[in-house]
């Protein structure tokens, strides 16, 4: 640094272009570009919008799509190809992935994020990051944080209380911080409890560099810097897009003026510097970049992540010979990513219809309806499915229903698709319904098709994926990574979704997603983690054990048998719950998962998942700090957050808790205090209140006498210097 001007060092701080640093002295350019599940390069124009085109790249299943397949090595696989891409096309930082809670399904990025649970968020997102930093590009986990809706998201304020911002909307974050060392992190448009993130000190320094050791580059989104100078002082490192050098300038005012310490800037500049050299390392050296390869691994990974909702009378796999009325405009111009900075070029596109036709079944197309509005008469499709064996039915968003920028209305499918479904099963009782969509669909109306495939957004070989899973050469393991309500209104953010003068009330506090509805004992149409295969599974055996020397956790170990004809895996879930918790807490929490093998019929695999002691805990705002309760816990495995096959208990030993002892404090916490109880002990029995027994008032006395604080005895005839004392006595213990 001491080889740099003021000047020079303040503008590393900032972008040269939309999507470049400068080159400082030694220190040379760097190019960032959006991912997440795609390399989109732009040539010629620049935005942050997706408006200008972009080099062609593979267009991965979208995390919404990609999630579903809860497989960590997968996703790491698809983070080395997206790695190798971004090093073939010159980029030193894939700006994601996107690791925000889907806290409401209308949010308009949802299709960018993985899940409404923070434990599948962080295993997710760091296998994913693990991958692409492996080939030598960095990675912007984002956004941080509290970005869950689209709706005025660069001034709204996120209002959340300390619990569920710990608990679930920071929790992945701090995971993914620790266990994948992202080289960088990119903080968010929004507020959080009215301080902007990219002004937010706690946030940015106390939390991310002091509490979770972050050592690389604080990013801002694209424009979220209101102040630059400000930014700089709580931890911001580097601004996009560049100003031309008007914030630089105002950062070397502020420095000479004594209104920002050049100790703020050296850390800015000393963390883009560092970063240039992670990304000259990354770049020693050939790298291969080959789209045929990546092309088959997007297939792959989108038959992994096709989830098979439900599959009355087996109607699926296709059976050899039938013929098939495929139906929808979905099939012939499928949507398979979503709208905004994420949007990528494809290198191809498979078309669903015609990779049906390539598996060898006789294929009637018709569209049906149309997703611009058009009209569009049905008659041709009813014909089609009325003369086939089975129609395919493909339903779904079209793409300006839901976008960044935006959220929605509604979590509705298009009227006209409901009607065509109606008309169809009226006339062909062997229907199955293909959904492509970026959020959750409330789908009471396609609950009379006999089955039903949900593949979310899938990526450029969706088309193909789709085919694979329709005829049997994929059997599908995929499971859902969010609840399916029955109704918007069953859901947990409703009276707090959207924003109301700028401000959103997080007022569900900790219990979002399958929290919400299982602590409600609600109805949903599919529960978090639900899945069908075309064979069936067995649990046995479960085995839970605190004992190991070896893990600061839980041991689980369960049996998985495939009981049914055909090869396939199954996605073991781990859940724990904490009966009798001294605070609220969700009926059961996800604290592990394992993707067994393929595994051919009568063949079985016992799973190992290890319980982090870290995740079993609580956030105590008493005192600030993770709190794991002593006592019985409850390990169950299942198949879904409704379908337990399986529970053992396990004792846990618990964290101290000492709380200060005050006038305020009650009685309860007066009694959890040794100290404090002795003392208080030897004057109870001159207490006529303390001493009386519970048929004085026909009442519980011990509980009664609980609440209340012990300065209040003052009233009920116990002297002050005796309070006093009980006081002291806690604070010398």
């Amino acid at each position: 640094m001491s080889e740099l001007s003021l000047s020079q060092k303040a503008a590393l701080g900032s972008g040269a272009d939309f999507w470049t640093t400068k080159a400082v002295g030694s220190v040379p350019a760097l190019t960032l570009t959006d991912g997440p599940h795609g390399v989109r390069k732009q040539t010629g124009a620049t935005d942050h919008l997706g408006l200008a085109g972009s080099e062609p790249a593979t267009c991965f299943p979208p995390a919404v799509g990609l999630g579903q397949s809860w497989d960590v090595g997968l996703i790491r696989r698809v983070g080395e190809a997206l790695g190798r891409e971004a090093r073939g096309l010159g980029v030193d930082v894939l700006l994601g992935p996107g690791v925000n809670i889907k806290r409401d399904p209308r949010c308009g990025r949802n299709f960018e994020y993985f899940s409404e649970d923070p434990f599948v968020t962080g295993r997710l997102g760091s296998a994913w990051i693990e991958g692409v930093q492996s080939i030598g590009v960095g990675t912007s986990p984002k956004h941080f944080a509290l970005n869950n809706a689209e709706d005025d998201r660069m001034r709204s304020s996120s209002d959340v209380d300390p619990r569920p911002m710990r608990e679930i909307y920071l929790r992945a974050f701090a995971h993914i911080i620790r266990s994948a060392d992202p080289w960088t992190v990119m903080c968010s448009y929004n507020r959080i409890n009215g301080i902007a993130a990219s002004e937010n000190q706690w946030l940015l320094t106390d939390l991310l560099r002091g509490e979770w050791g972050f050592d690389g580059v604080v990013v801002s989104d694209w424009g979220a810097v209101a102040d630059r100078v400000r930014a700089v002082a709580a931890g911001l490192d580097l601004e996009m897009p560049g100003s031309g050098g008007r914030t630089d300038a105002q950062i070397v005012d502020a420095v000479e003026d004594g209104t920002l310490d050049e100790a703020a800037v050296d850390r800015s500049a000393r963390a883009v510097r560092r970063l240039a050299e992670r990304a000259g390392a990354g770049r020693a050296g050939r790298v291969v970049v080959d789209l045929d390869l990546h092309h088959r691994l997007a297939r792959e990974a989108a038959g992994r992540s096709i989830v098979l909702l439900k599959n009355e009378g087996a109607v699926l796999p296709l059976v050899s010979g039938q013929s098939v009325a495929v139906i929808g405009e979905f099939a012939r111009e499928p949507r398979y990513q979503g709208g905004g900075s994420s949007h990528v070029n494809p290198t191809r596109l498979d078309v669903p219809v015609d990779e049906i036709r390539a598996s060898g079944h006789s294929v009637t197309y018709a569209p049906g309806f149309s997703t611009d509005d058009a009209p569009v008469d049905p008659a041709d499709a009813i014909a089609a499915a009325t003369d086939a064996d089975v129609a395919v039915l493909f339903l779904g968003l079209a793409a300006s229903h839901e976008s960044e920028g935006f959220d929605r209305d509604d979590i509705e499918l298009p009227p006209d698709q409901i009607e065509l479904l109606t008309r169809i099963l009226d006339v062909q009782p062997r229907t199955v319904v293909v959904l492509a969509h970026g959020g959750v669909l409330r789908l009471d109306a396609v609950a009379a098709a006999p089955a039903v495939l949900d593949g979310a957004l899938l990526g450029q070989a969706g088309g193909g994926a789709i085919a694979d899973v329709l005829v049997g050469r994929v059997n599908p393991s995929g499971r859902l990574t969010e609840t399916v309500p029955v109704r918007l209104q069953d859901t947990p953010a409703y009276l707090n979704f959207p924003n109301e003068n700028s401000h959103i009330r997080y007022g569900e506090g900790i219990y979002v997603g399958y929290r919400w509805y299982d602590a409600r004992d609600l109805e949903v149409s599919y529960p978090f983690g639900h899945g069908l295969s075309y064979t069936t599974f067995a649990y046995s055996d479960l085995s839970v054990s605190a004992e190991d020397s070896d893990v600061d956790g839980v041991v689980v170990e369960v049996t998985i048998t495939n009981t049914g004809p055909r090869a396939g895996r199954e996605v073991v879930q781990i859940y724990t719950s904490k009966p009798g918790s001294r605070v609220g807490r969700p009926s059961r929490e996800l604290t592990g998962f394992a993707v067994t093998r393929d595994l051919e019929p009568g063949e079985l695999q016992t799973v190992s998942v290890v319980i982090d002691r870290n995740d079993l805990a609580y956030w105590d705002t008493r005192v600030d700090r993770w709190i794991v309760e002593s006592g019985e816990y409850a390990v169950h495995s299942g198949a879904s957050s409704r379908d337990i096959r399986l529970t053992l208990t396990v004792e846990i030993p618990g964290d101290d808790v000492v709380l200060p002892i005050d006038e305020n404090s009650t009685l309860g916490e007066v009694l959890a205090n040794p100290a404090a109880a002795k003392a208080l002990a030897g004057l109870a029995e001159n207490n006529p209140l303390m001493s009386a027994g519970n048929d004085a008032l026909g009442v519980d006395m011990a509980r009664m006498l609980a609440s209340i604080p012990l300065g209040r005895l003052a009233g009920f005839g116990m002297r002050d210097e005796d309070i006093a004392g009980i006081i002291a006595a806690a604070r010398t213990d």
